[in-house]
């Protein structure tokens, strides 16, 4: 019995559906469709139903389940055990992050990265969703701010600072805030209409809290960002993303007198994973370039 086609199986079953199935894995419908086929063969009983809305395990199906997802985590512990042994990262690696953190902090890496792993093959999907990494085909995923309560096992990598930013023009016409409170008097920009909180601390050690009521909503910082430069209003930006734009002077930091508001950036992935050399290096190398950005 073929370990790919226990992996397509796998997939199908945990997502009930070959249209998503082959959206999670990048693998075309027809080769999952073959992969089943090759295993109702083997079997020699029907692995699915189709129901009102989706697939259907059948008595067969289910029984296939429970020993492919074993088999698959056997092979995995495996082949990270192997790779332990041989010192060599290798194969593919599959990197989950939202599109900001996929431009801003892995992307920049990678070249290097790849240059120092050559039998390695990164496939980063920059996406603003979190993936369910349990049941999707992803090695590691990139989380910013507090993690929840889970069976992931997360890695921090660092801390990134939040930057009010704006352009020169929109400082020229409508001034620079000198308090946090200031802010208040200008047209703000935010990721969410939800009323939010701007933090900022003093030389004092004393926090200030800025209500947040903002005039327009881009959930995107990197769209945002485009935003801000082109002279539209005030708006928070990662660290990573603000400094080349205020280099070029294409924005300027507002309050640097002030500590920005901080959030954690961790790795995550799967507890029913072992901890295979490839993502070991991977958070290796993201954390040093975290540090040195």
């Amino acid at each position: 019995m073929n370990s790919d086609d226990l992996g397509s199986f796998l997939r199908i079953a945990e997502t009930m559906s070959f249209s998503a199935a082959s959206r999670v894995t990048g693998t075309p419908k027809s080769s999952l469709s073959r992969a089943l086929s090759r295993l109702k063969r083997e079997i020699g009983a029907k692995l699915f139903e189709r129901g009102p809305h989706d697939l259907r395990p059948t008595e067969a199906g289910r029984i296939l389940l429970i020993h492919a997802r074993r088999v698959i985590d056997d092979l995995n512990e495996a082949t990270a055990a192997l790779d332990g042994v041989t010192g060599q990262p290798r194969g593919v690696l599959e990197i989950s992050a939202a599109t900001t953190f996929a431009i801003g902090l892995v992307a920049p890496m990678l070249p290097h990265f790849l240059r120092e792993y050559p039998e390695l093959r990164v496939h980063l999907e920059a996406e603003n969703r979190i993936v369910d990494l349990a049941r999707e085909d992803v090695d590691v995923a990139i989380r910013i701010g507090a993690m929840p309560n889970s069976d992931l096992i997360a890695s921090k990598l660092g801390r990134i600072e939040l930057w009010a930013c704006a352009s020169p023009a929109y400082l020229s016409e409508r001034g620079t805030p000198q308090t946090p409170h200031d802010l208040t008097n200008h047209e703000l920009l935010g990721w969410t209409d939800r009323l939010s909180i701007w933090r900022f601390t003093d030389n004092s050690k004393c926090e200030h809290r800025v209500s947040v009521n903002v005039r327009s909503v881009i959930p995107e910082p990197a769209v945002l960002q485009v935003v801000l430069e082109n002279g539209r209003g005030v708006g928070r930006l990662p660290d990573f993303l603000a400094r080349p734009s205020i280099e070029k002077g294409r924005l300027v930091r507002l309050l640097p007198d002030y500590e920005a508001e901080t959030v954690e950036v961790h790795a995550v992935y799967a507890a029913h994973r072992s901890l295979s050399s490839k993502v070991r290096v991977f958070i290796d190398a993201l954390r040093v370039h975290l540090g040195a950005i």
